[in-house]
């Protein structure tokens, strides 16, 4: 008889936060009073938003650091972050955006489909890709992002035809890959493009040894929910934030949600 297959466990939270660190990564962290304070410089939520370490750390000191460098305070809250978010929403804090994890084994992605696009993978952004990710509302400062990134990383390209068609970022840290930005023209949609640039970003996380696949999109945007779960990517943690009231002017991050 043979024996069964073995089944990955499934990663934490804290897995997948500490894998979104790594893949797209904040100008400057820093640990001090219980949080974990990022600098963002306009590279987007997720790496301007303090996450609490300690569950006695003190609200006011995190939004005091956060305007210190400049930024609206942000904070990012996890599944049992109820304290903390009665304690924000008291303090007027909005909710700004509700963004699940979506993860699965990486092989479950790797199918046989025939690609219909040309598929180009490179350690080397392009003008090309970057001419894409602007047209999709993607900012200069999430370009620097990825350009912070000390994991394995690479840049995918699809084109059909001779006509690019869409774009995606993945990294890989530990036994974790993660894709970001994944973007398709909008006359290249529905041909499956993003299918295709999810399974070579996949490969790509296969091949430097990740077993488990995921990322982070918003719960407002219906279609990728979607498509995520067609592939066969579980929902397995969720996270969101809460802005402070508006101090005088929305900041460009905030304004450009796009995380």
């Amino acid at each position: 008889m043979s024996a069964a297959p073995s089944v990955e466990p499934v990663p934490s939270a804290t897995d997948l936060i500490d894998t979104i660190e790594a893949t797209w990564p904040a100008a400057e962290v820093v640990e001090r009073g219980g949080w974990r304070l990022r600098r963002g410089e306009g590279g987007g939520q997720r790496v301007s938003a303090a996450l609490r370490l300690d569950p006695g750390a003190d609200v006011d000191e995190a939004a005091a650091a956060m305007r210190g460098w400049g930024q609206r305070p942000l904070f990012q809250l996890l599944d049992g972050d109820d304290d903390l978010d009665r304690a924000l929403a008291e303090r007027g804090y909005v909710v700004t955006d509700r963004s699940p994890f979506y993860v699965c084994p990486t092989v479950t992605l790797l199918d046989d489909a025939p690609e219909t696009a040309r598929i180009l993978r490179g350690d080397l952004r392009i003008a090309l890709i970057e001419e894409i990710w602007a047209q999709g509302g993607l900012s200069p400062a999430r370009l620097q992002v990825m350009d912070r990134v000390t994991v394995p990383k690479q840049y995918i390209l699809a084109r059909l035809g001779d006509r690019p068609a869409g774009v995606a970022f993945v990294g890989v840290h530990g036994d974790i890959g993660m894709v970001h930005a994944v973007e398709v023209l909008a006359h290249q949609r529905r041909k499956g493009m993003a299918r295709m640039l999810m399974a070579a970003a996949a490969r790509f996380a296969a091949e430097r040894g990740a077993r488990q696949f995921a990322l982070a999109t918003t719960g407002q945007n219906i279609a990728a929910n979607a498509l995520y779960q067609a592939l066969g990517m579980a929902l397995t943690a969720r996270y969101h934030y809460r802005a402070a009231p508006d101090e005088g002017g929305k900041a460009e991050w905030l304004k450009k949600r796009r995380a």
